[in-house]
Order: structure tokens, then sequence, then C-alpha cells
């Protein structure tokens, strides 16, 4: 569980440099900064095999707790950062609740029982891993081998959602 420090450290978000926010956070990290990346597991073809590879759940962003006492000004010059996100010039805040909920989703591995392979448009189908688990959605089409587009309803409206294939079952009737 995520605690605030003392000093009133909130959690903010960074954009990073393109294909960069690893080495952004690693940086980061050696200067004695609080970071987190979520990540998670998907599978991916690599020269004809299917292999489970772990990468960033923002592509391109991660997140730094500061308070107002920390040194924010080494942050915008360190290498793979671009940027602190702010709305109307002020540093975009993330709820603690938001980062609490993002680690308790990030970093799983999923199982290795996926749908049939014989879903249709139409299909409700349930996320059962990941961050957006355990919503549920009906199936649009597949995107390649291993990514599904649903169509959630989420933050009251209807969303188009790419998930990978292995985190969705039927749902149960």
């Amino acid at each position: 569980m995520l605690t605030n420090s003392p000093n009133g450290a909130h959690w903010y978000l960074l954009q990073c440099k393109p294909r960069q926010d690893e080495r952004a956070q690693l940086n980061l990290l050696q200067q004695d900064y609080v970071t987190f990346r979520p990540q998670l597991f998907s599978e991916r073809l690599v020269r004809g095999k299917r292999l489970r590879v772990q990468e960033s759940l923002f592509p391109g962003y991660l997140f730094i707790q500061l308070s107002r006492e920390d040194h924010w000004a080494p942050i915008r010059s360190t290498r793979g950062v671009s940027r602190i996100v702010e709305f109307n010039h002020v540093p975009a805040e993330v709820a603690d609740e938001v980062i609490e909920h993002l680690r308790a989703r990030s970093y799983q591995s999923p199982d290795d029982v996926h749908p049939s392979r014989s879903i249709k448009p139409g299909d409700m189908l349930q996320i059962v891993h990941g961050p957006l688990a355990p919503l549920e959605g009906v199936f649009l089409s597949m995107l390649g081998a291993e990514r599904v587009m649903l169509l959630l309803q989420f933050l009251n409206r209807q969303q188009h959602v790419c998930v990978p294939l292995s985190y969705l079952e039927r749902q149960r009737s």
C-alpha cells in the first residue's frame, strides 16, 4: 500500500522521449527519485516463437512521487525524460488511489487459459487479467493474432479498447 511521505509528496506524470521510458526511470532512480512505471506481460511472436514479454502499460509515460521540497529542476534534464505533464501550467497530480489500483493490477502474468478461438463479433467477453479486470465488453474484431478490440461501457460512455487475447474469458452465463 502506498502512503504519502510526511513531507506531503504527491504523484505526478512524466512524459518520456519515444521508447525511452525505461531509460528515464533508471536515470531517475539513480537520482533517488521515487518512480512507478506500470507494466504488464503480453505474448508476442518473435521469429516464429511465442514469447511472453514485459511492456509498459502506458508507453512513453511514468509516474514520479515529489513534494514541494524536492528538487524538480533536474527532472527536466534527465536523460529519457521529455517533460512533466501539466494542465493549465500546473503539474498534473495523480491520486494515490489510482497508483494503488495500477500497482495492484500491474506485473501480472496472464494464465495459459485462452478463450475459444471461435469468438465472433458481438460475443460478450470478460477481462480477467490486467488493469481493466473485471470489466465486460463486446468483441468487435481481432487485431493480429494476439490482440482483440472490445467495446466497453467505461467512464459513462462506450470506449473501443484493445487488450491481449490472453486476458479474456467468455462471459459466464
